[in-house]
């Protein structure tokens, strides 16, 4: 677990109460993450997010990385002891921490990422991921010649079950007949154990596999490429790394969290869920479709994105 201050803060702006931070915006923010700030995902997008957001919005922020379950209520309570406006759980994981610690510090607000349930404390960021997750999967279900993908996950929590939903649904919409492996693996960084979970769905006849993890996802993504099978990338526009990647769920934390920070410098931040989906390209879209996908396909994904955008394909989260 490891504690940083990206900008030094007067004890005088830490010590500001929630009152004041709603009326003005918020002087400091920090940001509480289960992995490492370099692992070129999900938490470094969040580092990324608050600190780029503070440097342009005028607050001070910090940060831990590596913070484990065990020691969540720890670290949130810190930061809300030592006077930060808000403190951000950056991920599910977090939620049940979070209400925890809310109860005991009314005056700070609270944010999850990809959390579940909202109070007059606690503000929720997620993204309708069931959407894109759909779209993956229905890319998957269109080009897998031995009717198997697989789908690969860390924990299970609602923003990772609505991840396997949709894509199950999106395959099945697009090849009744393929079957969905699903493995959870428990540890978000571990390469050893991504490639090995990518390995063992591959041998069960997986010839698209789409890692969902953080440093992790790594180790699959070698499997995939040693091979020679087909991935989806997450977070990013992941063929400009991997050759081997159809189409990429771009999931931009960044943008997502721009969207609220701004609100919560302006003294507008509430216990509201705060969602991105596919009609906000700055929060959410995909990547670029690999050569080998027929244009008819392609074709078909737009025409989706386009019926989720009129509200007349709904994909339910789980």
């Amino acid at each position: 677990m490891k504690f940083h201050n990206t900008v030094a803060a007067g004890f005088a702006a830490l010590c500001l109460s929630i009152t004041g931070a709603h009326a003005e915006g918020i002087k400091s923010a920090a940001i509480v993450m289960p992995g490492s700030v370099s692992d070129n995902g999900w938490n470094q997008a969040g580092f990324e997010g608050l600190t780029k957001a503070g440097e342009d919005l005028g607050f001070d922020t910090a940060y831990s990385e590596s913070v484990h379950q065990p020691e969540q209520i720890e670290v949130l309570s810190d930061y809300a002891r030592r006077g930060y406006s808000l403190v951000i759980g950056h991920g599910g994981e977090f939620q049940d921490a979070v209400e925890r610690v809310a109860d005991r510090f009314p005056d700070t607000m609270f944010m999850i990422n990809n959390g579940l349930g909202t109070s007059e404390n606690i503000a929720n960021a997620d993204f309708y991921f069931s959407q894109i997750a759909y779209l993956m999967g229905y890319v998957a279900g269109s080009m897998t010649e031995t009717d198997t993908i697989g789908i690969i996950a860390a924990q299970k929590f609602k923003f990772t079950n609505d991840t396997v939903a949709g894509y199950e649904s999106g395959a099945k919409a697009a090849n009744p007949d393929v079957n969905v492996l699903v493995t959870w693996t428990g540890d978000w960084d571990d390469v050893a154990k991504g490639k090995e979970a990518a390995l063992n769905q591959i041998s069960q006849g997986a010839d698209v596999v789409w890692p969902t993890m953080d440093s992790a996802t790594l180790g699959s993504m070698q499997a995939v490429q040693e091979k020679g099978v087909y991935g989806i990338g997450i977070y990013r526009d992941a063929i400009n790394e991997w050759p081997e990647i159809l189409q990429s769920a771009i999931l931009d934390v960044r943008g997502n969290m721009k969207s609220y920070l701004e609100l919560a410098s302006a003294g507008k931040l509430e216990g509201n869920l705060y969602r991105g989906d596919m009609s906000n390209s700055q929060a959410m879209r995909i990547g670029t479709f690999h050569p080998d996908i027929p244009e008819s396909v392609v074709e078909e994904v737009n025409a989706l994105i386009a019926q989720m955008n009129a509200g007349e394909l709904v994909i339910e989260p789980r």
